[in-house]
């Protein structure tokens, strides 16, 4: 399957781009290290020949499971989830793909790390087909499935999480005022400790490092390229105190200082 994809690589003539690659590591040398970093901060091809073999081989392997469903019968008594866990690898460890237009990747609170399409088939409940613009986060799921199941809800156990059953059938939307990330620590694809809440249009991001925060209007800017913290601080500052807010509510773990760091 990868020399497959290898050859179309070729093929296209995308194999002489100085950021391709197929199972060699980057450049390690001081000399390249420059190059490289330019390079792939303007990086706009999906080129990976591994990568799409992976993504080709999940394809495969849902359709497998979907065939077993039919076979045994039970695909219209089944209800199946399908989503990922972070965006895709856009900024570092090879940086097999590409987010654009969101900004960054794996590892970080911007888009391209935070915001992955969903795939949800419910026979009798959902129409095929059927698209929902509402933004949700993966700790919906649990108490969505309860739902689904005919039981109830569990908030001591999903705290924030909320179900989609009304927008998944079209008969309403959720309560709640904001999404919330935490992310209390340092990635191996360069993000860093922060969190993040989206109300309405806006999303704010803090940094714990330093308390900084950037705020964009992903409806007017979905790339984050415009930072309003410093033209909108009112509303900076009411995101930033739900933030803290929320994190207080759930009891969200803080990173706790370095006291042998030296700068």
């Amino acid at each position: 399957m990868i020399e497959r994809y290898k050859a179309k690589v070729q093929r296209l003539g995308l194999a002489d781009k100085p950021h391709f690659r197929t199972d060699e590591p980057w450049p390690k040398t001081a000399a390249g290290d420059e190059k490289w970093r330019a390079t792939l901060k303007t990086r706009i091809l999906q080129d990976h020949a591994i990568y799409a073999a992976m993504i080709e081989s999940v394809d495969q392997s849902v359709g497998r499971v979907m065939g077993k469903l039919d076979e045994l019968g039970i695909a219209d008594n089944t209800i199946i989830f399908f989503m990922s866990d972070n965006g895709g690898l856009a900024t570092a460890e090879g940086q097999p793909t590409c987010n654009l237009p969101l900004r960054g990747g794996k590892g970080w609170l911007y888009e391209g790390g935070v915001r992955e399409p969903m795939i949800i088939k419910w026979p009798g409940a959902v129409k095929a087909g059927s698209v929902c613009e509402a933004p949700v986060i993966s700790t919906d799921f649990y108490p969505t499935m309860l739902e689904m199941a005919g039981l109830p809800p569990r908030p001591a156990q999903h705290v924030d999480g909320e179900s989609m059953v009304p927008l998944l059938k079209g008969t309403g939307g959720q309560k709640r005022k904001a999404i919330y990330w935490h992310y209390p620590h340092y990635s191996n694809q360069g993000g860093k400790p922060g969190g993040a809440v989206r109300a309405g249009d806006f999303k704010l991001i803090e940094f714990y490092e330093d308390g900084q925060v950037e705020l964009y209007n992903l409806r007017a800017d979905l790339g984050e390229q415009h930072d309003l913290a410093a033209e909108m601080p009112e509303k900076a500052a009411e995101l930033r105190r739900m933030l803290r807010e929320w994190r207080e509510e759930v009891g969200a773990v803080m990173p706790q200082p370095n006291p042998n760091w030296k700068d």
